[in-house]
């Protein structure tokens, strides 16, 4: 009987440790990932697609499309992820930078790469705005 248990328990901590090994470079990179500055008061109106890749493995990967009107970014939709996270997700981190006026927002607590990756996407878009 503790044979089992112990063997149980080596292939969960194996498994379980193959996995971290796994992810780590995915997690790093995206801990890295730097968020530039936009200037928020020259943007152009108009409707602008943004994308981020989604780093090493694409788990990460979106498309947003960003609304600029009078000069202040109104709405922000997800278009595309791979990650199906629920819209309040979305909504909540959005709300952010449509409030500031700014991609120097906070992450969603426990999601903080992929936070990143969507600031990304919008930053992507607003790059294009500001052309």
């Amino acid at each position: 009987m503790w044979l089992v248990i112990l063997v149980v328990f080596v292939v969960i901590i194996i498994t379980a440790g193959t996995g971290i090994l796994f992810t780590s470079g995915e997690r790093k990179e995206g801990l890295s990932l730097k968020i530039n500055n936009v200037d928020f008061t020259n943007l152009k109106d108009g409707t602008y697609i943004g994308e981020y890749a989604g780093g090493k493995y694409k788990w990460r990967a979106n498309k947003v499309q960003v609304t600029v009107s009078s000069g202040k970014v109104t709405d922000i939709d997800l278009l595309l992820n791979k990650e199906n996270r629920p819209v309040e997700f979305t909504d909540k981190l959005f709300g952010r930078v449509i409030q500031s006026q700014s991609l120097q927002v906070d992450a969603i607590s426990g999601a903080t790469i992929t936070s990143k990756a969507y600031l990304k996407s919008v930053e992507d878009a607003l790059d294009n705005a500001g052309k």
